[in-house]
């Protein structure tokens, strides 16, 4: 196939020639795979007045439990006021738990409570369902590519941030 969606030959070869419309419905598909990524997560968290916000400080804390709220700052890229808002909104509804540091008493650290981990645990079920699925139905050659394709678009501080919770193994 010459049309960018197949190997022109034998490698996929096509796609090192895409055309600006390829391109823009690439871009396009990104916006519209995202809306679906996020729906489930968005539908359950509306009875709770959350946002995404709150689903992706819940999804690094359950990830790095005992983070700390620079570093979480660091992953989510978002102003300090911000995630603040976000914090004293999941803490005091029951969900994350923040402790003093043992070594410095100026930091905090992040745990989900109980409560926290089985709304992480619904939010995740539901993204892992659709993921598994499109995955399932892509194949392991299209999931490998599509995993190579988003390391490549992160910025090099944000991929050296995903390579160290990747190798973190939790």
């Amino acid at each position: 196939m010459a049309d960018g969606r197949g190997p022109a030959g034998s490698s996929g070869e096509s796609l090192l020639f895409l055309t600006d419309e390829q391109l823009r419905q690439a871009i396009e598909a990104m916006f519209f795979a995202y809306r679906g990524f996020t729906a489930d997560p968005d539908r359950i968290l509306v009875d709770m007045a959350y946002g995404r916000a709150h689903h992706r400080a819940i999804h690094f804390i359950n990830r790095a439990p005992g983070t700390t709220v620079n570093n979480l700052l660091n992953i989510l890229g978002v102003t300090k006021q911000s995630l603040n808002r976000v914090l004293r909104t999941l803490i005091a509804d029951g969900l994350v738990e923040s402790r003093v540091g043992r070594n410095d008493k100026r930091e905090r650290h992040l745990y989900l409570t109980d409560a926290g981990r089985a709304l992480e645990q619904t939010l995740s079920d539901a993204q892992r369902a659709r993921m598994r699925t499109a995955f399932r139905d892509a194949g392991p050659e299209a999931v490998a590519g599509f995993r190579t394709v988003l390391e490549a678009m992160m910025d090099p501080e944000m991929g050296a941030s995903y390579t160290r919770l990747k190798e973190s193994g939790s």
